[in-house]
This record gives C-alpha cells, sequence and structure tokens, in this order.
C-alpha cells in the first residue's frame, strides 16, 4: 500500500534522502487512517476505502521522481538496484503478516473458510491478489463478503505490479526521446517530453478502461492494474511537471486545504453503492495531487505544516505496517473466544494494531532497509531472500491445507449425507410450523405437513449442529449466478425443473433472502414436476416503492425493478409467485416509511395477482445482531441465542402488505415461522440439530431445506382451483 522509502525533511537529517517532502508523510497519516477507520467502523466513515486512492498517487509521485532524477543525473535506471530496494523496503513486513495469516488459519479460523484463505494467501505471497479477487468477482465494499485475512493485500500487489513496469516504461520513454526527439529539442528536453507524452497516454487510456469497466463490470474494475494505472499517473505528472506546483505560500496553501476537503469529503459522502472507481475517483486523487503540489512552508497554519506535524508523521511512518496488519486482526478477532466487535474490543484492537505496526517498523522495516549484509550485496542476492521467503511460505500454505482438507472435507461430506438424507425432526421438521394466513382465513399450521400441537423430537440429535459451527458460512445455494449483486440492473433469470411445457410455472422473486430458499425451491420444483423461474436481486425486494438514492446501487435497484415489471406483464401469466424479503428493522410497518413499503409491496403482488396468479409470501426470519456461528464455536448450544424483541421487526412491512392484500381479496397466502424460530423470549441458533444460520440474518442451505414441506404445501393450496 504504501510503497516508498524516501523519508525525511525538507532540511533532512542524516540519512534522509535530499528531496524529501515532509508533508506526504502526514498525506499518508490521512490515507491510512481513512482506510483503517472504514474498516473498524464502516458505517462511520462510509468512503473510507478511497485512502487506497491516495497512496497509489503518492507512489507514483514518489516513484517517477525517483526515477526521472536517476536519468537525469545517469542518463539510464538501474533496473535491479531498483528492484532490489523494493524488496527490501515491503517483503519483510509483508511476510510477516502472510506467516501470521497462515498460523491463523491453522489455530482459529473457521474450516468454511479454508479455501478462501489458502487461495488468497498463496496469491498474496506472488502478488497477483487484485487479480484472484477480480477473477472471482469479489465486491470489496460489500458488507456481505467472507473477507480472507489477507484480501487488503489486493493494493500491495497491485503496487509491486506498478514498480515492476513503471521504470522499464520510463525508462523506454527516455531512450525514445534522447535517439528521437533530442535532435530538434536537446536530449534533456527530448526525453521529458517522451516521458510526459508516455505518462499521459497511458493515464488517458487507463482512466477511460476504469470509466468503462466501472459501468459494465464494477467488481472487476475495482481490482484489475489497467483501471488503476492512471492514479499512479496523476503522482507521476506531478513528478515530471514541477511548474504545476504554485510559488506562493497563500496559493500553495490554499491549493493544500481544498485537497484535504476533497479527500476527506469523499470519505464521508462516498459508500458502497458510489460506482468505484470510474469518474468517482478523481476526486480523491485530484485531492492528493493537490495536497501534494502545495509544498510546505514555514507558518505553523500552512497545511504542509500541519501535515509535517509530529504525530501525522509518526502515523505516516508506521502506515504501511499499520495498513498491513489492520485488517487480518479484524477478520481474526471475532473467532478469538471471549472476543467480539464490540466498541470497546474495536478500540482496544485499533490499539493492537498500533503498537504492531511501531513493533513491525522498529524491528522489521528498519533493520531489513539498512542492514549493511543485505544492502551491500548485489541485487541478486535481495532476490534470492524474495523467492526463498516465497518458496518457504508456499510450503507453510501447502502444509496448512494438507492438515485442513480432510476436516473440511469430513465437514462437506457430512452436510452432504445428512440434506440427502435427513433424519426424523430435523430441522423445522421439527417445529410446529407456520401460521399460515390466506384468503380462507387464519390457521395455524393449516398447510403444513404436521399439526400444530404435534411437535417432534429426535433424541439421537442431542448435542448435533449440521452443518458445524466452523462449516455454517459456507453452507449457502449452489447457484450464485442467479443472484444480481451491486450495481447490475441486469435481470437474470434462472431456469430449473421441468421443461415440459405443462408443467406448472412457479416464480421465485426477491432479494437474497430469497436467494437463500433457492435450494429448497429447485428440490420442490424437480420432486413436483414443476418448471421453476427465479428473479432475484441482492438487497432489492420485489417492491414498487422507488428507492430515491441517485447512488449506483439505487438505480441499479429502480431499474431492475422496472425490468421485473415490463417481463412479469410480458410473460405467460405464472401459476405461483413466491416471494421473500428481508425485514427492515428501520421501518416497520406503524412507522411511515414501514406503511409506504408495505404498500409498495402489495402494489408488486398486484401486477401478478391481477392476472390471477396467486402470491405466497413469508415473514423474514430473526436477524442477530452477530453471526450466530461464532458463538457456536466456542460456546453450549443453549447459550446461543438472540432475545426476541431484538431478532424480530414489530409489524414486518411484508406482513402489514399481507394483510391488506388478503383484506381486498386477493390471492395472497402469508407463511409465519416465527414460532419455529423462536419461543416466548429468545431465538434460536441450532432448531432440530440444524444450524440455522450462516450469517447474521440468512439461513443455512441446510436448514433452509427442511422448510421445503411447508413451502411445498402452501404453494398447492394456492394453486389449487
Amino acid at each position: 500500500m504504501q510503497p516508498t522509502s524516501l523519508r525525511g525533511r525538507s532540511a533532512a537529517p542524516s540519512g534522509a534522502p535530499a528531496h524529501f517532502l515532509p508533508h506526504i508523510q502526514g498525506l499518508r497519516a490521512i490515507a491510512v487512517l481513512l482506510v483503517v477507520i472504514y474498516h473498524f467502523w464502516p458505517g462511520r466513515l462510509t468512503g473510507g476505502y478511497i485512502g487506497v486512492d491516495v497512496f497509489f498517487v503518492i507512489s507514483g509521485f514518489l516513484i517517477t521522481q525517483q526515477l526521472s532524477r536517476e536519468l537525469e543525473r545517469t542518463g539510464r535506471i538501474t533496473l535491479p538496484s531498483f528492484w532490489a530496494k523494493r524488496v527490501r523496503r515491503l517483503l519483510p513486513a509483508g511476510l510477516l503478516v502472510l506467516l501470521f495469516s497462515v498460523i491463523m488459519t491453522l489455530t482459529v479460523m473457521p474450516l468454511s473458510a479454508l479455501a478462501e484463505n489458502v487461495k488468497e494467501i498463496a496469491a498474496s505471497t506472488f502478488y497477483v491478489e487484485n487479480w484472484a479477487l477480480a477473477a472471482n468477482s469479489v465486491d470489496y465494499l460489500a458488507a456481505s463478503n467472507d473477507a480472507s485475512l489477507v484480501q487488503h493485500y489486493w493494493s500491495l500487489s497491485l503496487e509491486e505490479q506498478f514498480y515492476l513496469i513503471w521504470p522499464i516504461l520510463l525508462l523506454a520513454a527516455s531512450l525514445f526521446g534522447v535517439k528521437r526527439l533530442s535532435a530538434k529539442a536537446g536530449a534533456a528536453k527530448g526525453r521529458w517530453n517522451a516521458m510526459i507524452t508516455l505518462v499521459v497516454l497511458v493515464s488517458v487510456v487507463s482512466l477511460v478502461l476504469s470509466i468503462v469497466f466501472t459501468k459494465n463490470d464494477p467488481a472487476t474494475a475495482y481490482f484489475v492494474t489497467y483501471t488503476r494505472v492512471w492514479e499512479f499517473g496523476a503522482g507521476a505528472i506531478l513528478a515530471l511537471i514541477p511548474r504545476l506546483r504554485p510559488t506562493r505560500a497563500w496559493a500553495g496553501n490554499l491549493l493544500g486545504y481544498a485537497g484535504v476537503v476533497m479527500v476527506v469529503g469523499a470519505a464521508f459522502v462516498f459508500d458502497r453503492n458510489t460506482a468505484f472507481p470510474g469518474y468517482a475517483a478523481l476526486v480523491p486523487v485530484l485531492g492528493t495531487a493537490a495536497i501534494i503540489a502545495s509544498h510546505p512552508s514555514g507558518r505553523w497554519f500552512d497545511v504542509g505544516r500541519v501535515l509535517a506535524s509530529r504525530v501525522p508523521r509518526f502515523i505516516g511512518d508506521i502506515s504501511y505496517s499499520l495498513y498491513l496488519w489492520h485488517w487480518p486482526l479484524i477478520v481474526v478477532a471475532p473467532f478469538v473466544p471471549g472476543w467480539g466487535l464490540s466498541i470497546y474490543n474495536r478500540i482496544a484492537l485499533l490499539a493492537i494494531c498500533f503498537v504492531l505496526a511501531w513493533l513491525t517498523k522498529k524491528f522489521v522495516e528498519d533493520p531489513a532497509r539498512q542492514w549493511r549484509f543485505w544492502v551491500a550485496r548485489k541485487p541478486r542476492f535481495s532476490f534470492s531472500f524474495m523467492l526463498a521467503g516465497m518458496a518457504v511460505l508456499a510450503l507453510l500454505i501447502g502444509g496448512v491445507w494438507g492438515v485442513q482438507q480432510p476436516k473440511y472435507q469430513a465437514a462437506a461430506d457430512q452436510l452432504a449425507s445428512t440434506v440427502a438424507s435427513p433424519p426424523d425432526c430435523f430441522g423445522a421438521a421439527s417445529g410446529p410450523g407456520p401460521v399460515v394466513t390466506s384468503l380462507a382465513g387464519t390457521t395455524a399450521s393449516a398447510s403444513a405437513p404436521l399439526a400444530a400441537a404435534a411437535l417432534c423430537s429426535n433424541a439421537a440429535l442431542a448435542g448435533t449442529i449440521v452443518p458445524s459451527p466452523g462449516f455454517g458460512n459456507a453452507d449457502r445455494p449452489a447457484h450464485p449466478e442467479c443472484l444480481v449483486t451491486l450495481n447490475d440492473s441486469g435481470l437474470y433469470a434462472c431456469h430449473f425443473g421441468s421443461t415440459d411445457p405443462a408443467a406448472k410455472r412457479v416464480a421465485l422473486i426477491g432479494d437474497s433472502h430469497a436467494y437463500a430458499l433457492l435450494e429448497p425451491f429447485i428440490q420442490l420444483a424437480t420432486d413436483n414436476g414443476w418448471a421453476l423461474t427465479t428473479y432475484i436481486k441482492g438487497g432489492c425486494p420485489w417492491n414498487t416503492d422507488a428507492l430515491q438514492g441517485a447512488d449506483a446501487f439505487s438505480v441499479s435497484c429502480n431499474t431492475w425493478r422496472g425490468n421485473l415489471t415490463t417481463e412479469l406483464a410480458t410473460v405467460a401469466p405464472y401459476d405461483a409467485v413466491f416471494t421473500a424479503a428481508l425485514a427492515d428493522a428501520g421501518a416497520p410497518g406503524t412507522s411511515a416509511t414501514g406503511k409506504a413499503l408495505a404498500t409498495g409491496f402489495s402494489a408488486a403482488w398486484n401486477q401478478v395477482t391481477s392476472r390471477g396468479t396467486p402470491v405466497v409470501t413469508m415473514v423474514d426470519n430473526p436477524a442477530w445482531s452477530d453471526d450466530p456461528n461464532k458463538c457456536l464455536r466456542t460456546e453450549a448450544e443453549a447459550d446461543c441465542v438472540e432475545p426476541r424483541a431484538d431478532g424480530l421487526v414489530a409489524d414486518p412491512p411484508v406482513g402489514v402488505a399481507a394483510a391488506a392484500s388478503i383484506a381486498a381479496g386477493e390471492k395472497v397466502t402469508l407463511l409465519d415461522f416465527t414460532s419455529t424460530f423462536c419461543n416466548t423470549n429468545d431465538c434460536y441458533a441450532v432448531i432440530g440439530g440444524a444450524n440455522v444460520y450462516r450469517d447474521q440474518d440468512h439461513l443455512t442451505n441446510t436448514f433452509a431445506t427442511t422448510l421445503a414441506p411447508y413451502l411445498t404445501s402452501a404453494l398447492v393450496a394456492a394453486m389449487a382451483p
């Protein structure tokens, strides 16, 4: 992230580079604090991820400045020496944190995280993590993603790729300028013209690619190198055109503070729904360039003087190690017995991050750069160390996989066999079944296979938790292509079950909570000879109440809903539609917003009920304050409960909408499984031996399949003449 070793003062202390700009250390402090605070408190600093972009601009400026001075002084770039310095600067601390991540994968992290952690630690070891994440279409900004211990290495990987390619490009441009352009402009000016032309051209092409890919493939655009090079290029242009910087103190001060406002303002205004990088990245990039160009001056209130003061410089000094340590500690902490991520835990963990960063700077970073036995040797010695360190880490990663993979496979096999042949009274089968409300009236379990009073128990399931708490997070539907995510507004329909034109046609519509029911719906479609079609977008329930925000996600959700309306009006009426949605705890049905949501649900359902298609929906499952799997790993099942009042939403909009639609005589059926999920005081993490949740609010695939008989009965009843 923070790559270079240029340190010191304008009047540099002993051993510091002569051209050091002290306010850049303060700028590094801003960058790393934005990222760290965003990761600790994403709801407080929704756009803090732009700190990465600040680092990119700084790197482009300092590296280009260093290389151009060498070209000006010697007419060449000693590539082996340049790369060896980068190895000594970055690799020791980077490998140390990767080693820590390997140990945590073996000892602390749940089995469900094994495959992702092993794969991404390996990718980070060889600095291709950004491409690994892009290949998996990971949404870095989505809170629902299961992040690996080293996901933050994507930016380090991108910077290493920049360091590998950039000096070669500048050297090639320099040689071209001297040979082809010097006859007219002189050698020095020919070299400068060629380099600045190359940097501007590469930056413009990269910016265009960033804008295009952010619009069409945002998850990939966030990580790949070619959509980010222009950010380094912005800093490089500053290094190559020094006259862009103001000569008057007041102008530099105004420019610097304007840059601070742009960077910090973007951190507060942007969020995970901002289309990024694309056009939006221009704000932090240009703001960073303005701060760099401002230059420090002597007055205490000047932006350069403030950024060059002791505290910002200290944080800037440890920023590389702070960035390395903070993310794996955040990921590991919730799985440590007795630890969580409460406000006090987070503050303590933040303090630990600073201590570890300072220790790493003092005992790893600085000695590695200054050790004469290493520095005095030829560059190939540094490269040998790099290869040896990577090889050792790769062997350790392979060892962890060899130890943990059999356990992972055993948990996966147990899960598969239980789902294929569930024991008696497993999961929802042990409960009372849903309360069903329809035009026929409200009945307790009237359309369920079990009578309300006939609760089922199986002594053999005592102490059973399937999937195991260490594997619960991995128990999700097998068709991620059926879930439209992020800023995508495309209406992607998935089709399962019968292809017979005469088969009953059922649609599953909704957000990620509908997606959690995908496997049982595939099962019931197959068992009953139905044709199943799904229309599912994460975070975007089937509702006509338009989102008011102008952010990319709100626009995509509204567009997706419009596409869905057109689709449902165009295709032949379905025989039944099932829909599910996250209960909005911030908008209960009794509030103005909740009533608007409820009205929007009713209006959406009316699009199909008016054509004779019955709608079946369900009250959402309880949500937890934290992933119950974390509790189940260390505590007894009976101690892992969520207070009913906290887990359930009073007057959920779906329930309010169903009641209104039924009262209006529409063919709507409401299933309420609350008595299965909760008793009068608490909601359960394990029901009938089945692990209910894969995170705070999404059902495991295993538990969802135990709902299939009830869902089938409700749909059959709804489709009856």
